[in-house]
């Protein structure tokens, strides 16, 4: 007996008392206080960067084992700042991704939801999560235009969850015994050749096949070519493939290049009703622009919030695109990008919830959950069981900042990359910005005098544009280095460009300077730019220069 009171107080109290809250309090002040020691602005780790050793997490395996007798807890908030140590921290030192500092809101969410440990699956285990699920559907099904009593959403793992669900559905809307008797083997998908790799992965895991995956060109804006689309679409057609579904971008992950949402699906009601087609499923993959939403509404004539007027400019052109995501069967948001909260928090929303009684279980093979005179919201249609209530930390950020909020946060990712894209130029003669303003700035170096304009229209031969490809990689080898100090982005295929000695186009190379987090002010550029001078510098001077 006495050993089970001894392991309670490694629980939250069941009662109430105020002796373990105060325990649990102090222990979570513990971790804030170890963890903000090694805080330095000027640095993006907590403390130094672990020594990587080729036999480095080989070491790990070696020393790692349960204890027999349990270690206490300030012992083991000890062992826990040793996995913190060399940690990145998203500070304004952090310009390589959409990789989010959380806000304190959905911090606080994200505690809650933990706290509450419920299972999203069904209300009757997850009421929290189920109630936030539903608010947050509702609010953002009226953000971009959608139905709230019509539309259905749900917290999944990502934006690659949102893909492959909305696959399962395109595929059981057209065929709605393929859950039992196998997909058909003649369907095709299409994507822009800059869309996210989830549909490759999709395509894989539901049986459609990679090959039977089309890419199609891109613009100069790095949107689907609509042209492209609607020549490689009946030519599927011609040969007797059926076109179930369309992945329309709405903002690539390296260059923010947004798809044509009405004109696809202007295409699709054309090829639909030429050959008699049923409907062609199109998913908004908006796992990256999705939170432009926000500015569906906005006055960009009155400008209450004062926005610069390139500033504005930019998101008027985002608005002319996203306004139309209300025409897509399913959308991602993906509020742990740029809606600034902790992984795993992403928004699958559906137009129509009727279409989920396509993937739903049969109540026989779900016994033991929901189908009971108590309980309402039993999630059988998602491809998890288990689900964590992630809807609470967005239901929580999107309370705290509210629409204005995130417009002011938005807008600025836009003004410190319009502020960053004219000093680069001015302070370097070698340097092509190679995508349009937006907030991710995409650049490459060049070893003399640029060359972009020439590499855009094909006049370089393979071997060239290698040689800047590894000019450019070897650079961002060079500053990789220096990653705890400030880190930048890369891509080795932010778009495709032609060659005069081959039909097959090849990938260029470049640098990203992405900005989420809100510590990343114009008063920053400066210090990015000295970054890279500093290494351009040394780069020059080294060895492993092409």
């Amino acid at each position: 007996m006495e050993i089970m009171k001894e392991l309670q107080q490694l629980f939250p109290s069941a009662d109430g008392n105020q002796q373990q809250r105060d325990e649990l309090v102090g222990h979570f002040k513990t971790i804030l206080a170890r963890m903000d020691e090694l805080k330095d602005p000027l640095k993006l780790t907590l403390g130094g960067m672990p020594n990587y050793t080729e036999d480095y997490y080989n070491r790990i395996i070696q020393n790692a084992g349960v204890p027999n007798e349990g270690i206490s807890i300030e012992e083991t908030i000890d062992k826990l700042m040793e996995l913190v140590e060399g940690h990145r921290f998203l500070n304004s030192n952090y310009v390589a991704n959409a990789t989010p500092l959380p806000n304190i809101a959905s911090l606080l969410g994200n505690l809650v939801m933990v706290l509450l440990n419920g299972n999203n699956l069904w209300d009757v285990d997850g009421s929290a999560a189920a109630n936030a699920e539903v608010r947050i559907t509702s609010m953002i099904s009226k953000i971009t235009g959608y139905d709230p009593h019509q539309s259905a959403g749900y917290t999944t793992w990502g934006g690659q969850g949102s893909i492959f669900t909305s696959l399962r559905l395109a595929i059981s809307r057209q065929f709605p015994h393929s859950n039992k008797e196998g997909i058909p083997n003649n369907l095709y998908c299409f994507c822009s050749e800059l869309s996210h790799f989830s549909l490759y992965k999709s395509v894989e895991a539901t049986g459609i096949g990679i090959n039977h995956m089309v890419r199609v060109k891109t613009n100069d804006d790095h949107s689907m070519n609509l042209l492209d689309l609607h020549c490689k679409m009946n030519q599927v057609i011609k040969n007797g493939g059926i076109p179930v579904y369309v992945l329309a971008t709405m903002g690539t992950t390296d260059t923010f290049g947004i798809d044509d949402l009405y004109g696809i699906k202007q295409l699709l009601l054309e090829i639909e009703q030429q050959h008699n087609l049923q409907s062609i499923y199109i998913h908004a993959d908006s796992a990256m622009g999705g939170m432009y939403t926000f500015f569906n509404d906005y006055n960009f004539d009155v400008n209450p919030l004062q926005f610069e007027v390139e500033v504005c400019d930019i998101l008027k052109r985002y608005h002319s695109h996203l306004k139309h995501m209300n025409l897509a069967d399913s959308m991602v948001f993906d509020f742990h990008k740029l809606g600034q909260t902790p992984y795993i928090t992403s928004l699958f929303l559906m137009k129509d919830k009727e279409i989920l009684k396509y993937v739903d279980l049969d109540a026989s093979e779900t016994p033991y959950v929901g189908n009971r005179s108590y309980g309402s919201y039993h999630t059988s249609y998602t491809l998890e069981c288990t689900r964590m209530g992630s809807s609470i930390p967005i239901y929580s950020s999107l309370l705290a900042f509210g629409i204005e909020g995130y417009q002011q946060l938005l807008a600025n990712y836009l003004r410190v990359n319009i502020a960053f894209r004219d000093a680069l130029k001015k302070e370097f003669s070698n340097v092509a910005v190679t995508n349009e303003v937006s907030p991710v700035t995409t650049f490459r170096f060049y070893p003399e005098s640029v060359r972009w304009q020439a590499e855009l229209a094909g006049d370089l031969m393979s071997k060239e544009v290698h040689e800047i490809n590894a000019y450019n990689e070897n650079f961002a080898e060079l500053i990789g280095m220096e990653r705890h100090r400030i880190f930048f982005g890369n891509t080795k295929k932010q778009r495709l460009i032609s060659v005069t000695d081959s039909d097959k186009p090849l990938p260029v190379y470049v640098h990203k300077f992405y900005t989420t987090s809100p510590y990343s002010t114009v008063e920053e550029v400066d210090r990015y730019i000295l970054f890279l001078k500093e290494h351009m510098d040394i780069y020059l001077k080294s060895p492993i220069l092409v």
